[in-house]
């Protein structure tokens, strides 16, 4: 597989993880050659979602189609991931965030990771740390709550049960959600999406109180050898998340360029 092939599966898995939010929500969206569209509505001034999943060979052209969208949808803010880095988005009120690292790990085994769960080792500094798959109900509430409030998601703070991942979203083909304990306190978690293509791994967390304790590395081995070790995994990587990643056989395909607008364009 090729870096363009790896790269186009990391952004199809991130495309159709937000499909499948809009298909619980029921969101408005659009798909397109290149680029899909999702109407984020939790709130009136929900960041709208646009993923660019192809090379595009005139920026002038996809930015045009981005402009009538946003006027359509009575765009207040969004979040645009461009992996191609070609786009110009100030003129239409976007800020350009810093560039992450979109990463791939080839399919294969995890080693040193049980076969059956919940995994079990000892936490750094000591006490018990366990990780197992939250099926729903009161575990993928805490998995929520930890994305929520430890990745952090500013914008669906206070957390509300639901709010952010209704519990239906696991009823959708592909999603899976892990949740990390450290002598039975909830520690990190993170999701995973398979698309039947590539497992994309999405909001690797740990709770600032068990920071160091080795947390975030056992949830993510977990999920990579219990979601479909078959197929290649993918990710965006974050500054503190990169070193973690490439220990764990994942390599950089693309920097990618999101671009944020948080107010309605004047």
């Amino acid at each position: 597989m090729n870096a363009d092939s790896r790269l186009e599966r990391a952004n199809d898995n991130a495309a159709a993880f937000w499909l499948s939010q809009a298909r619980v929500h029921g969101w408005r969206f659009r798909t397109a050659r290149g680029l899909t569209a999702v109407r984020c509505a939790r709130t009136p001034d929900d960041a709208h979602r646009f993923v660019v999943t192809r090379r595009y060979a005139e920026p002038c052209l996809l930015e045009r189609e981005l402009a009538g969208l946003l006027s359509e949808w009575s765009t207040i803010g969004f979040v645009l991931e461009d992996p191609y880095g070609g786009l110009d988005l100030t003129r239409l009120g976007a800020a350009r965030m810093p560039l992450m690292p979109v990463m791939v790990r080839d399919p294969g085994p995890v080693e040193g990771v049980t076969a059956t769960l919940p995994a079990s080792s000892e936490a750094a500094g000591g006490g018990l740390l366990t990780v197992d798959e939250a099926r729903g109900g009161d575990s993928f509430a805490s998995v929520e709550r930890a994305i929520v409030e430890g990745f952090p998601l500013p914008a669906r703070q206070p957390w509300a049960r639901g709010e952010a991942l209704p519990e239906q979203l696991l009823r959708e083909p592909g999603w899976r959600a892990w949740l990390g304990r450290v002598d039975g306190a909830v520690a990190g978690a993170c999701l995973t999406y398979d698309d039947g293509r590539a497992t994309g791994v999405y909001w690797v967390v740990t709770l600032p109180e068990h920071r160091g304790r080795g947390v975030a590395r056992a949830v993510l081995r977990t999920a990579l050898a219990h979601a479909h070790p078959d197929r290649p995994a993918t990710l965006v990587a974050t500054t503190l998340g990169e070193p973690l990643y490439r220990t764990l056989g994942f390599t950089e395909q693309a920097r990618t360029c999101w671009w944020s607008r948080t107010s309605a364009q004047g």
